[in-house]
């Protein structure tokens, strides 16, 4: 199944948006949805960290779902992310998203409980064994605490359906480590924004990316220079795009990216609590990143990119 998911390239971590009262704004999340398939990215996380998981109810989350497969038409792979406190409730949401029709699942550990390296492991043979689709196996030590290392991975080697690992370690060694161990089993995707040339050269075929929800063209370029080995155009975008790749690295990421996305007209910075919107300090401290990107706003080199039809 590895070989043939075909997921490579940019699939930007999408905003759940809502309304002023913190109600769930669908037409708005679909919308988002939309615009960044129209500029090109190739695929699509929903109901991931900066889609605010943890913040919807079961029911929303499946309706997050259901937008998606609607907005993407077949034009790109939509991946559902799944946070839940048990191995249960995890595998209910995994069996709903099989139902919704989505292409693939993004598990997370079992958040709240910090759990030992073979619970850890339980937690996605568990999953795996509850759907058919597809799985990402995503490891973000820094936020959840619960370190998926590259032998915890190897562990999974024998569940069919585990075809994936993103990683938001930021230790890029750690490709290399699992390729040690189990070769090309998994397909390796970067999960940290501010280390995604590094982790293409060393061997990941997509970028789940916090920063590409508000300039996606940048995003698919960048990776796409890094792929074909353009490394010297790949430089003079990353170092462009580096002070805004490090917000997706701080514990508000969401805030942040949602800020961006907001200033660039795709959606609103509206958060749902116990997220709340960044201090005025902090706002000004990234709107004048902001500022700054789109005052030195590159010009891309053509590396393909194609809007979506």
């Amino acid at each position: 199944m590895a070989k043939k998911i075909g997921w490579e390239g940019v699939f930007p971590a999408v905003t759940t948006q809502f309304k002023p009262n913190f109600d769930l704004d669908i037409e708005a999340t679909a919308k988002v949805m939309d615009g960044l398939i129209r500029d090109g990215v190739s695929g699509l996380i929903v109901c991931g960290t900066v889609g605010e998981n943890t913040s919807l109810s079961r029911s929303e989350k499946v309706a997050v779902m259901e937008a998606a497969k609607s907005a993407a038409r077949g034009r790109v792979p939509v991946i559902a992310g799944i946070a839940e406190f048990t191995t249960q409730f995890a595998s209910e949401v995994a069996r709903e998203a099989a139902r919704v029709g989505v292409d693939g699942v993004m598990v997370m550990p079992a958040l709240v409980y910090s759990s030992k390296p073979h619970e850890t492991a339980a937690h996605f043979r568990g999953v795996a064994k509850a759907t058919d689709l597809p799985v990402m196996v995503y490891n973000n030590p820094p936020i959840y605490k619960n370190d998926v290392t590259p032998s915890i991975l190897a562990s999974l080697a024998d569940c069919e359906t585990v075809v994936c690992f993103k990683d938001s370690s930021g230790d890029t060694r750690r490709f290399i480590d699992t390729r040690n161990m189990v070769g090309d089993r998994f397909v390796l995707f970067a999960g940290l924004d501010d280390v995604v040339v590094e982790s293409v050269m060393l061997g990941a075929a997509g970028w789940i990316s916090g920063m590409s929800n508000a300039f996606p063209q940048e995003g698919e370029t960048l990776f796409r220079l890094a792929k074909a080995g353009r490394y010297a155009e790949a430089m003079a975008l990353y170092e462009w795009f580096m002070p805004l790749l490090h917000l997706d690295a701080r514990p508000d990421l969401v805030q942040c990216i949602k800020l961006c996305e907001e200033i660039m007209g795709r959606g609103s910075a509206l958060t749902r609590p116990p997220r709340l919107a960044l201090e005025a300090a902090e706002r000004a401290e990234v709107e004048a990143i902001m500022d700054k990107a789109l005052k030195t706003r590159p010009v891309l080199p053509d590396v393909g990119l194609k809007p979506a039809a």
